[in-house]
């Protein structure tokens, strides 16, 4: 509803069909991946990424995307870089049909190297009151499905770099086979939105888990009541072959791996038995891939096996 240049962006809000609606915000960023565009010089994607992030933040609330504002500071940023980061942002929010309602670009000399930035995003969405998703549904014998994993998404790249770039020695245009392709391009695949294979049936979920830092141990475990426990089997989907390939050029134990990283595991969706079908296809609809992983328990706690 405002012009370029306004110091606040206007957004009107019209929630035609919602009960109470409630409006869910989140904030984010990109975090060390920024190393990897730096280093690629590639700055295309990760406005992408970020877009993504934040839209699976509140999905897990059952909330829809609305606005998007984001936030760039840096120091000598070359135009064409922060043209590439607001094109990848704006492709994201197309992508959901939501609003690049404004942001802010810093320009901050002494605080950053020259051409270099940080990148953050705010969301905002709304969803009924009545049908947001908080796990209080949750219940033992429902079900685990967990979706496909594009990658890193925006977390871990801390240790990857490290066994990657510092202990193998590999350049970022290395074509490594174990990985798949090119180390770079590996690294900067574009963090998944779940928004098309879980919003037709966000009313068929009890719970849902966006797997970031902490893994799945330490995500699944905000989405359960004091009751519930969570079973998962991991075994259960195939470990891409990044997650292979780093630990074992690491020597990165189990346990490590499944706190630092998802695991190929981007989202857990918790739903009764009866639902795990109609979730799934939606899924399938969209080109995400998933598997039954594991299973809510009376108890306490997330229990890897």
């Amino acid at each position: 509803m405002t012009d370029i240049g306004a110091f606040g962006a206007f957004y009107r809000a019209e929630f035609r069909g919602l009960r109470r609606p409630v409006l869910v915000t989140s904030v984010d960023g990109v975090g060390t991946k920024l190393k990897i565009a730096f280093a690629m010089n590639r700055h295309d994607t990760v406005g992408q990424d970020l877009v993504n992030h934040c839209v699976n933040d509140i999905l897990v609330h059952g909330a829809r995307p609305l606005a998007f504002l984001d936030y760039i500071a840096g120091t000598d940023v070359p135009a064409d870089t922060l043209v590439a980061l607001v094109e990848g942002v704006a492709r994201g929010c197309r992508a959901h049909g939501m609003t690049l309602a404004g942001g802010e670009t810093a320009q901050m000399p002494g605080l950053y190297e020259p051409g270099h930035y940080d990148l953050a995003g705010t969301i905002v969405g709304v969803v009924a009151e009545g049908a947001a998703l908080h796990g209080d549904r949750v219940a033992a014998g429902d079900a685990l499905v967990g979706y496909a994993a594009s990658g890193l998404h925006t977390n871990g790249y801390s240790l990857a770099r490290r066994i990657l770039l510092a202990e193998r020695g590999l350049d970022l245009d290395d074509d490594v086979p174990e990985l798949g392709g090119r180390v770079g391009e590996v690294l900067l695949a574009v963090h998944r939105s779940y928004w098309a294979a879980i919003g037709p049936v966000l009313d068929r979920v009890h719970a849902l888990a966006h797997i970031t830092g902490g893994g799945i141990p330490g995500n699944l475990v905000r989405v359960l009541p004091g009751d519930c426990g969570a079973r998962v089997r991991t075994t259960a989907w195939p470990r891409p072959a990044l997650f292979a390939y780093l630990q074992r050029a690491g020597g990165v134990s189990d346990g490590e791996l499944f706190r630092v990283f998802n695991m190929g595991v981007g989202m857990i969706a918790v739903a009764a038995p009866a639902d795990v079908s109609a979730v799934r296809a939606a899924a399938g609809a969209a080109g995400v891939e998933t598997w039954v992983i594991g299973e809510i328990l009376a108890g306490e706690g997330v229990e890897l096996m």
